[in-house]
């Protein structure tokens, strides 16, 4: 198979883990991890999850690595 196919099959299967993941995440939120910031006031939150951030971003590195291992 061509390099362009092979491409054109990851960015497939990389859409298909999006879009389960987005319809997971939407019924079932994240948990808040220490580290995460939340501001509650009146009528306004702000969130800003920089532990959850850290976390995602580390497995996905390993995940990453472990795939593309030459």
């Amino acid at each position: 198979m061509s390099d362009f196919g092979k491409t054109l099959i990851v960015f497939g299967i990389v859409l298909i883990f999006l879009g389960a993941a987005i319809m997971f995440f939407s019924r079932h939120s994240l948990p808040v991890l220490p580290g995460d910031i939340m501001i509650r006031k009146k009528n306004f939150i702000f969130y800003f999850p920089i532990a959850s951030a850290i976390l995602i971003s580390i497995i996905l590195t390993i995940i990453f690595n472990l795939i593309f291992r030459k």
